[in-house]
């Protein structure tokens, strides 16, 4: 049975008390507004309902616990512990204007096997509840962070876990969370059931699809759910996504030196976005260096910088949009492909 959210559980708390209505309110505000990250501390309630709160959700508003944070320029990394001991990683990264976005995860682990990414090396232990994705905000919202935007590219595939779409209806409610819908972006590996959905219930939350390679057999080596849903499948769906939606599309690409950063690639790239009708002026590529880590092949390298950018010409050439992902955190592992939850 899937689990309902807190604020589902205080609803009905509230209802089974025969409270007022208004008192859904307070809590929130004192959540979302004057950020009380303990039951106990919201005084306007009565202490019955109070110890109520605690007695069935525990002491805090928040259900994950930080139990390590790790900061470097720019980035911060916090491991957190669940409520059966797994382990989650969540980044906050901090621009120069002041603007701060989050990468949060939606799975303890991976179960696609991804042959770059050290996520996927744990496996899938368990998908997370719509809380768990959403207290990780919520943890820096309570200390006084800003949410700017949000990214669903930490550990795990989003759209294989059904939680997603609850805990983007939490973020979205003007009584809690509050974000604007342009704000999120969700990162796919190219699940079809997914990518429908979120046109359908979500169309102006921003998508994001990992290619990494344009030619089918390469990508099936290095990412074998291309096996399920191969690349000409998943770009249809993409295209009705523009066409539904009118919102661009991001394509992100992990640049592997040697594996898949050829000119070849480049112009197949090109190759495989143009000529996709009236939106393929909507479709942008992201261009990730390659972050290694100690559990990914050792064969995997970084592109150099000048090969980098020929990659970049020859796309710019053909009239693509391309842009190269800034990295922060690669020396706390906590850039792109990363995440590991390691207590080390």
């Amino acid at each position: 049975m899937k689990p309902i959210s807190k604020y589902e559980k205080i609803r009905s708390l509230l209802t089974e008390l025969k409270q007022p209505s208004y008192r859904y309110t307070q809590i929130t505000d004192a959540i979302f507004k004057q950020k009380v990250g303990e039951f106990e501390r919201m005084t306007l309630l009565p202490k019955s309902l109070r110890e109520e709160l605690v007695r069935t959700l525990g002491p805090r508003t928040c259900s994950i616990e930080p139990v390590k944070e790790l900061v470097s320029s720019q980035v911060n990394k916090v491991l957190f512990a669940l409520g059966d001991n797994e382990r989650v990683e969540a980044v906050r990264l901090q621009y120069e204007r002041g603007w701060k976005s989050y990468c949060i995860s939606t799975q303890c682990g991976c179960g696609f096997g991804c042959k770059f990414c050290a996520t996927g090396t744990l496996g899938l232990k368990r998908n997370l509840t719509a809380d768990e994705i959403t207290d990780q905000l919520l943890y820096f919202h309570l200390n006084g962070h800003s949410l700017d935007s949000v990214s669903f590219m930490g550990m795990g595939e989003a759209l294989a876990n059904p939680n997603l779409f609850d805990a983007l209806n939490i973020l979205t409610d003007p009584g809690l969370f509050g974000l604007g819908h342009r704000r999120l972006t969700i990162s796919t590996i190219g699940l079809l059931p997914g990518i429908e959905k979120l046109t359908r219930e979500f169309p102006q939350i921003n998508l994001t699809f990992s290619l990494h390679s344009p030619f089918d057999d390469e990508r099936s080596e290095l990412m074998p759910i291309n096996k399920r849903f191969p690349i000409r499948d998943v770009m249809n769906a993409l295209d009705a996504h523009i066409r539904q939606t009118g919102r661009k599309v991001y394509i992100a690409y992990i640049l592997l030196q040697g594996v898949n950063d050829s000119l070849e690639h480049a112009g197949a790239i090109a190759d495989l976005l143009r000529g996709r009708g009236s939106g393929e002026h909507l479709y942008h590529v992201t261009l990730i260096p390659y972050n290694p880590t100690e559990v990914t092949p050792e064969s995997y390298r970084t592109s150099e910088s000048a090969h980098i950018g020929r990659f970049v010409r020859v796309l710019k050439s053909k009239d693509i949009h391309v842009t190269i992902r800034t990295q922060f955190g690669s020396d706390i592992n906590a850039a792109c492909g990363q995440l590991y939850r390691s207590d080390e």
